[in-house]
C-alpha cells in the first residue's frame, strides 16, 4: 500500500516544482523531502522524476502517479475533516424519554431544528429500563428518565424535577379519599407506581392501587386524560402531560398538601467524548426544564 505521507509530498513538489519551496509550505527540510520521493520510487519500483539539476521532470510513471494520486489525496483530505469537524448545529440527534417529559421537550426541540435545518431530532418514547438499555447499545445519543440507571454503560446526574398530579374530571372540586374510591382509576403504565408516590403521601388509606375499582387504561400519554376528561375516573400523572392535555376545562388538577416530584436524569454513555450536537441539545433541554 502506497504511504500516503510519501505519496503527498510527491504531489506537492509537482505542484510547486521546487524541492526548497516545496520543503516550506510542509514544514520539512529539503533533505525530507527528497526522502519521500526517494522512498515512494523504491515502493514502486520506478523513477518519477528526472532530476536535472536543481530542476526536475516527470516520468511516464511520475505523470500517471500525480494525475491518479489527485483525487485520493482530496477525498483524504475532506474525509480528514468531516472526522475531525464536530458543528453544535449539524447531525442527527437520538434522543429517548418517558412519554410526559417528552411531551414538553419534543416541540421544543421541533423549534430548534427549525432554526439549525441541519440538525437532526430523532425522538423516541419509551419506558426507563428501555431508555438505559437503548444508551448502553449505542442507539441513542441522550436519554432522559426518571429512575438512576443501573448500568456501568450510562453515565447519569440528575438535571431537574416533575410534580406530580391528581387529575379529576372537572366537576370534582376538593376529592376526598371516598371520593377517589367512587370516581376509580384510569391507569397508565406507570399508574401504580406514580399514585403509589403521590397518593401514598397524602392518604393514610392508601394501601395500593388495587384499592380503586379499574376504569379504564391506556398506554399512550396523550390518551390517558380522554377517559377522565369524560368523567369516567380519575389519574395521577406526570405535570408535562397533564400541561400537554388539548382540553384543559374538562378536567381538574389538585393540589395535595404534601407535594411529590419525580426527578429526571440525565443518561449518556460513561467514558466516552459528547459530541458537540448533542451538548447543544442537553444544554437547551436544561433551560427548557428550569
Amino acid at each position: 500500500m502506497i504511504n500516503t505521507t510519501w505519496l503527498r509530498s510527491f504531489c506537492t513538489l509537482v505542484d510547486v516544482g521546487h524541492f526548497t519551496r516545496t520543503a516550506e509550505r510542509l514544514h520539512m527540510t529539503q533533505s525530507g523531502v527528497s526522502q519521500h520521493v526517494r522512498k515512494l520510487e523504491a515502493q514502486l519500483g520506478q523513477s518519477l522524476l528526472v532530476r536535472e539539476g536543481k530542476r526536475f521532470s516527470l516520468t511516464d510513471a511520475g505523470q500517471r502517479l500525480y494525475h491518479e494520486a489527485q483525487p485520493i489525496l482530496l477525498a483524504l483530505s475532506g474525509l480528514e475533516q468531516r472526522v475531525t469537524e464536530d458543528p453544535p448545529h449539524e447531525g442527527l440527534v437520538r434522543v429517548m424519554s418517558p412519554g410526559s417529559v417528552g411531551l414538553k421537550l419534543y416541540p421544543h426541540l421541533l423549534e430548534l431544528q427549525r432554526q439549525h435545518p441541519a440538525l437532526v431530532i430523532d425522538y423516541r418514547f419509551a419506558p426507563n429500563a428501555d431508555i438505559a438499555l437503548a444508551i448502553a447499545e449505542h442507539r441513542v445519543d441522550v436519554g432522559f428518565m426518571t429512575s438512576h440507571a443501573a448500568r456501568p454503560a450510562v453515565s447519569c446526574s440528575a438535571i431537574a424535577s416533575e410534580p406530580l398530579r391528581l387529575v379529576t374530571p372537572a366537576g370534582v372540586s376538593a376529592p376526598g379519599w371516598d371520593q377517589l374510591m367512587t370516581l376509580g382509576f384510569i391507569d397508565h403504565p406507570d399508574g401504580a407506581h406514580h399514585a403509589a408516590l403521590l397518593l401514598g403521601a397524602n392518604f393514610q388509606e392508601f394501601q395500593h392501587i388495587g384499592q380503586f375499582t379499574l376504569k379504564g387504561f391506556s398506554n399512550q400519554i396523550s390518551l390517558i386524560l380522554e377517559p377522565v376528561s369524560m368523567g369516567l375516573g380519575f389519574t395521577v400523572l406526570p405535570a408535562h402531560a397533564v400541561a400537554a392535555f388539548q382540553k384543559p376545562h374538562r378536567i381538574r388538577i389538585h393540589e395535595l398538601p404534601t407535594p411529590v416530584s419525580e426527578t429526571l436524569y440525565l443518561g449518556v454513555r460513561s467514558n466516552q467524548p459528547v459530541p458537540n450536537r448533542v451538548n447543544t441539545v442537553i444544554d437547551q433541554v436544561k433551560k427548557w426544564l428550569e
